[in-house]
């Protein structure tokens, strides 16, 4: 800019008078994927945002429940301390929180870990990993603007993921602000379990919503997601009622939600609430993702190493079956799995 000189990130020296020319705000980012197609139309950059107020069992991304960086670890990947101890001389805690095996191997971190990330930056063989790295805005849109040529060609965009976006929604909002300013097609996929004045300071900068109906029945949703389902219910009408279109997606859990009773409320539910602001429900099949993930956060995969899926020709066809059922009973835009493509015409 003609007479300006750059200061500091989202900030212009002109005529010695500092102006913001983009948010400073920062976030905790885990994950930034390019070319995803699968999360809005045409080839998006999809941001994946840590801070997550539910405990879904089948989650596969364990790395974004916390809201706060954090240290992923993969001993298998370690060569013991004694060969080499990269970490244990980043880091600039005393007393060193990191653990090791009688062997020399690493195997977690304790209470005292600052966060600090050195030691997975130090760490060359990748036994340590962070997850979660702090950015400003103009940060996150120099990486979405890598890709604006497919954006333009393809009618995609960047969409916003979790986590619960809503965590860290004034980063969100300000990330959604930035885009709108360069006319990119915005997406936000969200839980909706969050206050519904948050929900609605997204609307005005976002084209598409992705949210999810896990359970009808509020207890049966407590009991697998850590939450009721009444405030997720009532910020999707509210939603609805505001003209932002939405895609539903709901994801088929055998024994769990796959009951032809609870689809049966939900697809009516969709029909009688929510009306034309439904451009697409999407059946989603449950798979089993994410265990070395909970392994190198030290946790468990909730769902139990006892719970089994059918075969994929048995869960596809049920998929159908369901998508055929509630197609001609509701009259609803079903779909079975998530690859059919939202047309831009319907947005």
């Amino acid at each position: 800019m003609p007479g300006g000189v750059k200061n500091a990130p989202g900030h212009l020296l002109v005529n010695n008078k500092l102006v913001v020319t983009m948010s400073d705000k920062k976030g905790i980012v885990f994950n930034i994927q390019r070319f995803t197609i699968h999360d809005g139309p045409g080839i998006r950059t999809e941001v994946f945002l840590k801070g997550c107020p539910m405990h879904c069992k089948w989650c596969s991304n364990p790395e974004s429940i916390q809201p706060n960086r954090q240290l992923g670890i993969y001993p298998a990947k370690c060569i013991s301390k004694d060969k080499c101890g990269a970490c244990l001389k980043a880091c600039p805690k005393e007393g060193k929180p990191l653990e090791f095996s009688p062997e020399g191997i690493i195997t977690g971190s304790n209470s005292q870990c600052l966060s600090c990330m050195r030691c997975a930056a130090a760490c060359f063989t990748h036994a340590i990993k962070s997850w979660g790295e702090v950015m400003t805005v103009e940060e996150v849109m120099e990486a979405v603007m890598k890709d604006e040529t497919y954006y333009k060609k393809s009618g995609g965009g960047i969409t916003l993921n979790g986590g619960e976006v809503a965590v860290q929604w004034e980063f969100a909002l300000e990330i959604l602000k930035a885009c709108k300013n360069k006319n990119i097609h915005t997406c936000v996929e969200t839980s909706m379990h969050c206050s519904p004045d948050i929900i609605q300071k997204f609307y005005k900068y976002t084209d598409l919503i992705f949210t999810d109906i896990k359970n009808m029945d509020s207890e049966v949703h407590k009991q697998w997601s850590g939450a009721g389902n009444e405030l997720i219910l009532k910020n999707i009408e509210q939603t609805a009622k505001a003209g932002v279109k939405m895609v539903i997606r709901i994801p088929v859990i055998p024994q769990i939600n796959d009951s032809d009773e609870n689809l049966r409320k939900t697809a009516a539910f969709i029909r009688d609430h929510l009306g034309s602001s439904v451009v697409q429900i999407q059946l989603l099949p449950y798979r089993k993702m994410g265990t070395e993930k909970y392994a190198s956060l030290g946790l468990a995969y909730p769902m139990g190493e006892d719970y089994k899926m059918p075969e994929r020709s048995v869960w596809e066809a049920n998929l159908l079956r369901i998508r055929n059922m509630l197609l001609e009973e509701y009259h609803i835009p079903v779909v079975a799995g998530s690859n059919e493509r939202i047309e831009m015409s319907e947005l």
